[in-house]
């Protein structure tokens, strides 16, 4: 059970502070898009995600947008925000956000992979070594498929000791 459960579970992403983060010796954080930093499929963050990431970077970590939505889709959002990114990650598979962390040159304990997951950034992240970040949706999606994969997040979390 511990692939699926994330070291840390936060309300909204910026709701993580850097004190705590450097604490941990996190240098970078790999940071999801949809329930993450906005609604799903919203092409504009959600409020107080601008200023959090400048607080971030002013803070001096290095950020980078790490998904498994298509190109067009990460690359405005992203290029709104003005990170870096990784589109088509393939998370759970580690291959996208290794190669986020060996362009942002980090060891893959140095990162914080953020996201509201567990299938893809809660997985993704534990078989990379990473530290994971659980963030609560801002609204839950409306198609089957993601239905479907909330129902078996809710079931998993059952298992977990705080």
């Amino acid at each position: 059970m511990a692939l699926f459960k994330p070291k840390l579970r936060v309300r909204r992403m910026t709701d993580l502070k850097p004190e705590a983060l450097r604490r941990l010796g996190v240098r970078a954080l790999l940071l999801d898009i949809d329930n993450t930093m906005t609604t799903h499929n919203n092409p504009e963050p959600a409020e107080g995600v601008r200023e959090w990431l400048d607080l971030m970077r002013a803070e001096g970590f290095l950020l980078m947008v790490v998904s498994n939505n298509n190109g067009e889709r990460v690359r405005k959002f992203a290029a709104l925000l003005g990170l870096a990114f990784e589109s088509a990650a393939k998370k759970p598979l580690p291959v996208g956000l290794r190669h986020a962390c060996q362009r942002l040159g980090v060891q893959p304990r140095e990162a914080a992979v953020i996201g509201d997951q567990i299938f893809t950034d809660v997985m993704g992240g534990n078989l990379l070594g990473a530290y994971t970040v659980m963030t609560e949706v801002y609204e839950p999606e409306s198609m089957l498929l993601f239905k479907c994969k909330r129902a078996c997040e809710r079931f998993i979390m059952k298992f977990w000791k705080d």
